[in-house]
């Protein structure tokens, strides 16, 4: 019993140490920290794009009342 309880909690702590919580996640150099903010923050407006163009969202409707093609009208 004792050693399950050991073992569960070296499991536990284990588990609670790499939750994904960085605590220097930027630089303590402020240009350094502003220019990978500024990275971060571009890739985070990239992935919008990304994502519409994944799921042709960008693309005109077909259910619009006006129709577009590309003939001559």
């Amino acid at each position: 019993m004792v050693r399950n309880l050991c073992l569960g909690l070296v499991v536990g702590s284990a588990l609670a140490v790499n939750t994904g919580c960085l605590l220097n996640q930027y630089s303590s150099q402020p240009e350094e920290r502003m220019q990978q903010l500024l990275y971060q923050s571009e890739d985070l407006r990239q992935i919008r794009n990304e994502w519409r163009r994944f799921w042709f969202n960008d693309q005109p409707s077909h259910l619009t009342p006006e129709r577009i093609h590309g003939g001559i009208i």
